[in-house]
């Protein structure tokens, strides 16, 4: 069984993976995915041979990986007058190529867990729903968390401010639709014990689809 795992940015969607994965259920992280395929490279990944093909060698750092700080600005509305728009199709551009080669590398992965004997194997993916990859999966987590607490991770992980936290919430899926669209919830806004007892009674839940 393929079990999606989303939520917004902040939410914690890794410290929940890992407690799946101390319960014997493996994951694959997208984001990792994306990484590794956008890194430092001898050559350029066919993912990254079409993002320079979209937005020009500007984004290329000088060991061919992706300049993330450029693609920020590219895709990250600052507040400029007259760019809202045309960030808006930088991102859905960035979405379109990336998606397809994350989905590829991700749908590999998966396979190589379940051959090794993984009945369950979680896709870790922020946009789950964005992506398509929903319609792979038998059922989807949401991990969520108070706004505030997502805002301060967000600007604690990213070293960003408040208001460049926002922004990127913004050009994500609202918490509500995401909570709406999933199957199970796990709230991540209590201590390791509690968190531990909302994992395995999603668990037990989800064993029991598969009998």
């Amino acid at each position: 069984m393929l079990v999606g795992l989303c939520g917004r940015s902040g939410s914690g969607k890794g410290y929940i993976a890992a407690m799946f994965a101390d319960r014997g259920i493996p994951s694959v992280d997208t984001d990792k995915v994306y990484r590794d395929m956008t890194g430092p490279a001898q050559g350029l990944s066919p993912c990254m041979k079409e993002l320079t093909v979209r937005f020009g060698n500007r984004i290329l750092t000088p060991d061919n990986a992706l300049d993330r700080s450029a693609m920020r600005a590219l895709v990250f509305w600052d507040g400029t007058p007259d760019m809202e728009t045309a960030c808006r199709e930088n991102l859905a551009d960035l979405n379109r190529i990336t998606h397809r080669h994350i989905l590829e590398e991700t749908t590999r992965q998966a396979d190589a867990l379940q051959a090794d004997g993984a009945d369950i194997v979680l896709i870790d993916a922020p946009l789950l729903y964005e992506s398509g990859f929903d319609t792979r999966c038998a059922a989807v987590i949401c991990v969520t968390a108070p706004e505030e607490l997502r805002i301060a991770r967000i600007m604690k992980r990213d070293g960003i401010d408040r208001e460049a936290a926002l922004r990127r919430l913004q050009s994500q899926m609202s918490a509500e639709e995401l909570r709406e669209k999933a199957d199970y919830v796990i709230e991540n806004d209590a201590d390791r014990p509690t968190l531990y007892s909302r994992v395995d009674a999603v668990i037990d839940a989800l064993r029991r689809r598969m009998e």
